[in-house]
């Protein structure tokens, strides 16, 4: 891996962070997040964004593991209240689910 590689991954790495639905929805209705699905890594596909690697995108968009939220998504997350791993690769707000609770 090159060293600006490295660079861009450890910066994507120490700006993830855990957020709440409700620090999500602001994004959300901005239009701004996109949910990652949990078999990929949340930092190689914020690097791959930041990088505008368009095949991986469009690969992942197409298998479905990689798509902007939607209204249906929002409505599910407002239920059940999860937890998201996150990261920013401006313009987008990615985000991954993590766990839930059923309140």
């Amino acid at each position: 891996m090159h060293d600006e590689e490295q660079k861009l991954r450890a910066h994507l790495n120490a700006e993830t962070g855990k957020l709440e639905w409700a620090e999500v929805e602001r994004h959300f209705a901005r239009g701004s997040v996109v949910k990652v699905d949990a078999p990929l890594d949340l930092v190689e596909v914020a690097a791959r964004m930041a990088r505008d690697d368009a095949e991986a995108i469009r690969g992942w968009m197409t298998d479905g593991t990689l798509a902007r939220a939607t209204e249906e998504d929002a409505r599910a997350w407002g239920k059940r209240r999860p937890l998201f791993w996150a990261v920013v690769a401006a313009p987008w707000v990615l985000v991954q689910e993590i766990e839930h609770s059923d309140s």
